[in-house]
């Protein structure tokens, strides 16, 4: 057997397609049981890893060693268990594909996403999708929101990935990096990137009328290469965030603003909840903190094992 270095572009759960140094495409699986270190995870070998792996006979290959990690993102399994799912690995940002309507993403959702990111040093950029469906309720509210974030420090877009011709804001943002695109389903992950790279050709599903939520396009994460340079990886359409590896005490850190806010709150070990002299609650009641994004920090603080839409 040959031992091989490569980049997990591909995962279905118990086979990886890997692209390995010298070009080649191979289909593996895991030897015996990986496990990471301090990370109980359903897959521990995940899209965006670097890994070797052992050619066989038969042309297949047997991972046998993840090398290390920059960074990656990952939420709560989707099962009852307290383990968790790794989306990505060893990314240079996180763009989050929102919509104000059709359907509606929480600004929960957004806070929880930017907070799990943030954790893991992860950048993010906010892209709103389906601008075109918008009414002039809508737009005011896109307003509000792209000045909210971008007053926090976080780059947004505005897009219809459907019918706007020019999407070269988007492309200037991925170009010649590894992007994680995640998002609600249905917010238009896959009609975004077809329309960027349109040799893709990746499924796309309309809304469900009744329920206003997007039906499962992607099962599984996968990374493209880009024809203008980077890699790009679509996720599984995520209906709910949990955050994991991150303790309360520590939360505040990855809302930025309220970190900033912190350092004159009369005791150091303050949640910024209940506790008296703390220098945050007064930021919110004097605007200088958004009271939604309060809301969402109380939220996870108070929630922390729970899924948000």
């Amino acid at each position: 057997m040959v031992e091989t270095s490569g980049l997990v572009i591909k995962s279905t759960g118990s086979q990886y397609s890997v692209l390995s140094d010298n070009g080649k495409t191979i289909t593996c699986r895991i030897r015996g049981k990986i496990r990471l270190k301090g990370i109980k995870s359903t897959n521990p070998v995940s899209v965006g890893d670097r890994v070797v792996y052992d050619e066989e006979s038969t042309g297949e290959g047997v991972i046998s060693k993840i090398l290390e990690r920059k960074n990656y993102i990952i939420r709560k399994a989707t099962n009852l268990s307290k383990e968790s799912h790794i989306i990505a690995a060893n990314v240079d940002q996180a763009v989050l594909i929102v919509t104000i309507n059709y359907p509606v993403t929480s600004g929960v959702f957004v806070d929880r996403f930017i907070a799990a990111s943030e954790a893991f040093g992860i950048p993010v950029t906010i892209v709103f999708n389906k601008t075109d469906r918008y009414d002039e309720k809508h737009q005011e509210l896109l307003a509000e929101w792209r000045d909210l974030y971008e007053s926090i420090g976080y780059r947004t877009l505005a897009v219809s990935a459907k019918k706007q011709e020019d999407l070269s804001e988007v492309k200037n943002l991925l170009k010649d990096k590894i992007s994680v695109l995640s998002g609600h389903s249905g917010v238009g992950k896959s009609t975004l990137i077809n329309r960027i790279e349109p040799e893709l050709n990746l499924k796309t599903a309309e809304i469900s009328a009744i329920h206003q939520s997007g039906k499962h396009t992607t099962t599984f994460a996968e990374m493209h290469p880009l024809s203008f340079g980077g890699f790009i990886i679509d996720t599984p359409g995520i209906r709910g965030f949990g955050l994991v590896h991150i303790e309360k005490e520590e939360l505040y850190h990855y809302f930025k603003e309220i970190f900033e806010h912190s350092d004159n709150c009369r005791f150091n070990n303050c949640n910024h909840y209940s506790e008296p002299g703390c220098s945050v609650k007064q930021a919110v009641e004097e605007g200088k903190i958004a009271f939604s994004r309060y809301e969402s920090y109380l939220s996870i603080l108070l929630n922390r094992n729970e899924k948000y839409r």
